[in-house]
């Protein structure tokens, strides 16, 4: 490529654009990344050097996540090269890794840099040095700021500060930046939300593009009007994405047919313009607790959303189901719809408590009065397919986000398959646990859809977890005298390891080490087994385009196929096959849809559509993270010098970590603080033992801690055990314990 025409590419319009991209041309030149010659440019694929992402942890570790999914790279700190947490890396391996040990390498590239501002408090050294010190301990540096900014030190530790980098470090010369704003550290709910905002960059996203969305005809669409569509509603924040309908009939042959309506997003924006490609940078849609960070532009979101009582487009799939809950076959469609209620958790809570013959109907179901029929049968038939999921190998845990207010819709999973590998338990009266089932099973279908027809789908894969990580659970639990059946091979079996735990009283702490062993869900260009969804062949999420923009970019190539796809091999042809419908599988040896028409879809791909789209989400993973560990942190405040009832949770040598109810809230106990014993560390048994009293501390146990400090910007709780008074009431608490476990605590190591 000519250097004009890549300078052309990228926009650049002043001569210090220019200026900037020649230092970086030269630099990949001598990496032999890139080639330049009279001919132009060209982008060589040297074998030494990794495209990577660097994890760094507060401890100093830093591993670069390779972009090929490969074994992940040891980074000692001398070998960072002044890279930064989350920076995209070009890495050579200077050691092979083993049995034991990863490869090592050093960073010889910085691509891209993730940190550009960042939340720190200001520190003044000396007379003429001002520091800014990173509040995420994961940033191994510190921000030289120009003296001007010494109204920001605060030693009170009120206020924290935004700091724009202006210089990254290089050779011997520090990061610099300047102070953008101050931010209260205690100023309420609204305040803690622009802290953790602004942390993730998200208080400044560019706006939507002026767009006009395109106009759908009520009269090429499969009028659906006539079926009883229900809305489940049970999120309630601010700017909160619209959800999927359902419709239910009976089969004349028995079982079911179930309809999944979703909003049609993608047929009102033209692929690859400018709202596509910024709906395409936004990714996904964010929970912020009581407010969204919504995906679609308000203009979008209010022409496409399901409303009650109105005429809506949408992009139905009828599912049939055998009596048993078993897919059988499917149609989809472009369709219009009229949803008749909304299906709130007070309708479920009230029809599971009334009486099978009252003759009054509670105010909650009033307006559900002509529909509870259906609502009935929907309950079953949701019932039957989570049976049919668990049964596939998918896997519940009873672990669902504590109830703080300020969470708000937090509380509540997404009604499609976590990214995480696991699911939590909905109670009956959840109506995103209907939705959820039925979700899975339309993006199921697409899925083997656009396998069958050999289309360019976004795939959601997610593998079954390691044999071997399963079995340290296993192992944790025989050591803590849990009865477990293993298989033929001595392998444990996640659903099987979740059910034994949920007998148990330790159920919480070890569903939380079952947890670690999930591998996350994936998107990728290849369809495959999804484990989670309990689905062998293919997965593609569709039905909800405002939550991510995987299943707007999936419902754009659906489209499409529905509105042009080529139904017969030429027009001499006088019948054709329905493309909307799993009978045309294996019925096509001809192009179903033109390359003009394939081509927006496959360039995507090509260009790791996927893979951006993965790296958004464990962005998104990692904010919502952060929203929690913020919420309990400010419940755990008022506490401080409080007495409380925890439970252990994990094991490490350094000590061990609680966690709190209600809020669940997880500070640590440092060994350091136990000063009744020198406790040993047994990593197999995954507890520590007192040397001289014998005191054993392991995971599922109930601790009496006292909350000493609590460090909401750091997320950090320091916990202090409180011991019994005399040191025979202490050894009688742990008698319990030693009789039944003492011949594995005292074995040796």
């Amino acid at each position: 490529m000519p250097l004009q025409d890549l300078e052309k590419a990228l926009t650049l319009g002043s001569e210090e654009e220019r200026q900037q991209l020649r230092i970086g041309l030269d630099a990949l030149v001598r990496l032999a990344v890139v080639e330049e010659s009279d001919a132009g440019l060209q982008r060589l694929d040297p074998t030494d050097l990794v495209p990577a992402r660097l994890r760094c942890s507060s401890k100093g570790f830093c591993f670069a996540l390779r972009d090929d999914g490969g074994e992940d790279i040891y980074i000692r700190d001398h070998q960072l090269n002044h890279a930064w947490n989350g920076d995209r890396v070009l890495v050579k391996i200077t050691r092979e890794g083993g049995r034991r040990r990863s490869p090592e390498g050093g960073v010889q590239c910085i691509l891209a840099r993730d940190t550009t501002s960042l939340l720190a408090q200001v520190e003044a050294r000396d007379e003429d040095r001002l520091l800014a010190i990173p509040l995420d301990d994961r940033l191994l540096t510190s921000i030289e700021l120009p003296f001007d900014d010494r109204s920001h030190a605060d030693a009170a530790g009120e206020m924290v500060v935004e700091v724009s980098i202006d210089r990254f470090p290089v050779g011997q010369f520090a990061a610099r930046g300047h102070v953008a704003r101050s931010l209260p550290v205690r100023g309420g709910p609204d305040a803690d939300r622009d802290l953790l905002l602004t942390k993730h960059h998200l208080q400044g996203r560019p706006p939507a593009p002026r767009a006009s969305l395109r106009h759908l005809e009520e009269k090429e669409r499969r009028d659906l009007t006539a079926l009883a569509v229900l809305l489940p509603a049970s999120w309630s924040g601010v700017d909160a994405p619209s959800l999927p309908g359902l419709s239910l009939e009976a089969r004349e042959e028995g079982g079911w047919r179930l309809w999944v309506h979703a909003p049609a997003v993608a047929e009102r924006i033209s692929p690859g313009s400018a709202l596509d490609t910024w709906l395409n940078q936004q990714a996904e849609a964010n929970c912020a607790g009581t407010q969204w960070l919504p995906l679609l532009p308000p203009a979008l979101d209010k022409a496409s959303a399901l409303r009650v009582g109105e005429r809506n487009e949408a992009v139905s799939v009828a599912l049939e189901l055998s009596s048993e809950g078993v897919l059988e076959h499917f149609r989809f469609c472009l369709s219009l719809v009229k949803p008749a209620a909304r299906l709130d958790s007070a309708a479920l809570v009230a029809l599971a408590e009334r009486k099978p013959k009252a003759r009054t109907l509670p105010a909650a179901l009033k307006p559900l009065k002509e529909h509870l029929p259906l609502v009935e049968s929907l309950l079953t038939v949701v019932s039957l397919l989570r049976s049919r999921r668990l049964e596939a190998g998918s896997l519940d845990l009873d672990l669902a986000t504590p109830a703080i207010e300020s969470l708000g819709d937090l509380r509540i999973p997404l009604p499609d398959a976590s990214r995480e590998g696991w699911l939590v338990q909905l109670p009956g009266n959840e109506p995103m646990g209907l939705l959820r089932e039925a979700v899975m099973v339309a993006h199921r279908a697409l899925g083997r859809h656009l396998a069958a027809l050999q289309l360019p789908g976004l795939f959601a894969r997610n593998n079954a977890p390691e044999t071997d990580d399963l079995n340290e659970v296993a192992k944790a639990a025989l050591a803590l005298e849990i009865p477990l059946e293993l298989s033929a091979e001595g392998n444990a079996d996640a659903a099987e390891l979740a059910a034994a735990f949920a007998a148990t009283d330790r159920s919480r702490a070890l569903q939380n080490l079952l947890r670690g062993t999930m591998q996350p869900v994936e998107l990728d260009s290849q369809s495959g087994a999804h484990a989670l969804a309990g689905e062998a062949e293919a997965f593609a999420s569709w039905c909800c385009p405002g939550l991510h923009y995987a299943d707007l970019w999936n419902q754009q190539l659906l489209a499409t196929l529905l509105s042009q796809g080529k139904d017969r091999p030429s027009v001499r042809h006088k019948t054709g096959i329905d493309l909307a419908s799993d009978a045309c599988h294996g019925s096509t040896d001809w192009s179903i849809l033109t390359p003009s028409q394939l081509a927006p879809f496959q360039e995507a791909l090509a260009h790791g559509l996927a893979k951006r789209l993965n790296a958004r989400n464990r962005f998104l993973l990692e904010f919502q993270a952060d929203v929690l560990a913020m919420a309990q942190s400010r419940y755990a405040e008022p506490l401080v010098g409080q007495t409380l009832t925890g439970v252990i949770s994990g094991v490490q040598s350094y000590g061990f970590f609680v966690e709190v109810p209600p809020s669940q809230v997880e500070g640590l106990v440092h060994v350091s603080s136990l000063k009744d014993d020198w406790y040993e560390y047994r990593s197999r048994q995954n507890r520590l033992v007192g040397r001289k009293n014998r005191r054993v501390y392991m995971v599922g146990d109930r601790v009496e801690v006292e909350i000493q400090k609590v460090d909401a910007l750091r997320h950090q709780i320091d916990l202090a055990v409180v011991l019994p008074e005399s040191g025979e009431e202490a050894l009688a608490a742990t008698n319990g314990v030693m009789d039944g476990a003492e011949a594995l605590v005292l074995a040796p190591l």
